[in-house]
């Protein structure tokens, strides 16, 4: 006899322990129950439903029929061209029918495409097919009127069966299994769920185990892999280590949910200073652009939206310790943040701070800027490598030109990043 009580209070439990519905438990359970009757006491060509009252701890059962007429029948002509055209060769139903796999809830259509052999009853614009009669699946329609007198074709006509109250231990593992079966692939589902909701958002996960170039993180609720070409060149990763990480991607894999995890992505950053600072998060100071070259510097362009806020200021935080919280968790990453503007002259001479412009020319047709500087003021303009200029390039979407006081072009950067000219080992 079913302790209902006990029933439910495992029930709730599994549905909290595993972030699944009860109504998912349940509809597994009906399934496993439809799977075991089939089993036992039914056909393999029989569509079969079961429904379990959790109240009663009773099961219902049911064979279900599509009512079919004279115009949906296959003729012997026609069966007989198909099987010449399949070479003989006849589609059987799926292994699964009579174990509780998906076949234990089939619609009307997929149940006519088993049927079939793979081709349905009806068609996506809703119109009838012919189809091979099988009294275990098909009533016609006069038959069907006989029950039901406002029956048309294409309804399904259920028919109850003798309830069984067991169904011996062979039948009763089946369903064991598949219930179990189908709780995994729910769990899977719901982790997969949790974590697509989350792709572009940054969290936190513990360092579980490195293999090769590989890094991997404990999630939580399943382990994320942090690929070599999203790391951040120098950074070590030790066990145990708690890092935050930017959800590049959640796909669907056999064994569970597939996590990718990024540390160099210049999304990273943005969406850290989102979390430090207040006025980014309420949409107050807004991140215009981020150019990124991880694990070394990276320069973000803010705005405001309210006069009276300033968006640097916000971003630095008082006595610095915002933009110090987000260095320390990008490893000491220098940070700098530039005042966005209309004004692109302004904006490409901002771009290049620590240097200070003397003159901003833009070509606004091809997107060229040349900015002179002072010649004390050459290498930091540059930067080491050339890096300086080339990230005010990526984060002004312009060409910058590095010129002294002579006109003499001394480092060229694009917005893809390249860089050339003799300047470019500047300190």
């Amino acid at each position: 006899m079913l302790d209902i009580k006990n029933f439910n209070a495992a029930l709730d439990q599994l549905a909290s322990e595993k972030g699944i519905s009860k109504e998912k438990i349940l509809e597994t359970i009906d399934m496993a129950l439809a799977a075991a009757y089939k089993r036992d006491y039914g056909k393999k060509t029989q569509l079969i439903r079961a429904k379990f009252d959790i109240a009663t701890g009773k099961a219902e059962f049911w064979q279900v029929k599509l009512v079919v007429d004279e115009s949906m029948i296959k003729s012997e002509e026609e069966i007989a061209v198909e099987l010449a055209e399949s070479q003989g060769i006849q589609a059987s139903p799926p292994q699964s029918a009579g174990l509780g796999g998906e076949t234990e809830k089939w619609t009307v259509k997929e149940a006519a495409r088993e049927a079939l052999g793979g081709e349905s009853e009806i068609g996506e614009a809703g119109e009838i097919r012919k189809v091979r009669f099988n009294s275990d699946r098909h009533i016609m329609l006069a038959d069907a009127k006989k029950t039901k007198k406002d029956a048309k074709v294409g309804d399904e006509l259920t028919f109850p069966l003798e309830s069984k109250e067991d169904y011996g231990r062979i039948a009763a593992q089946t369903a064991k299994q598949v219930i179990l079966q189908r709780v995994r692939e729910a769990e899977r589902d719901s982790v997969f769920d949790e974590f697509k909701e989350k792709e572009g958002e940054v969290i936190s996960g513990i360092v579980q185990r490195v293999e090769g170039r590989l890094v991997f993180l404990d999630l939580g609720r399943t382990i994320g892999v942090l690929p070599p070409d999203e790391q951040v060149r120098g950074e070590r990763y030790r066990i145990g280590e708690r890092i935050k990480v930017l959800l590049l991607k959640a796909e669907k894999m056999p064994r569970g949910p597939g996590v990718y995890l990024s540390r160099s992505h210049p999304q990273l950053v943005s969406k850290l200073f989102e979390i430090e600072v207040p006025e980014i998060a309420s949409g107050a100071v807004e991140i215009k652009n981020v150019a990124r070259e991880a694990g070394s510097r990276t320069k973000i362009a803010v705005s405001s939206k309210e006069e009276n806020i300033d968006p640097v200021g916000s971003c630095v935080g008082q006595k610095g310790v915002r933009v110090t919280t987000v260095i320390a968790e990008l490893g000491g990453e220098k940070i700098d943040i530039i005042p966005w503007s209309e004004d692109k002259e302004r904006f490409i001479s901002s771009a290049i701070s620590p240097a200070k412009a003397l003159e901003v020319e833009i070509d606004e047709d091809i997107k060229h800027a040349k900015v002179t500087v002072a010649e004390d003021q050459l290498s930091l303009a540059i930067g080491k490598g050339g890096q300086n200029v080339r990230l005010a390039a990526k984060l002004t979407g312009y060409k910058i030109d590095i010129r002294s006081r002579t006109g003499e072009t001394v480092a060229e950067a694009t917005s893809e990043g390249e860089v050339s000219g003799e300047g470019i080992a500047g300190e």
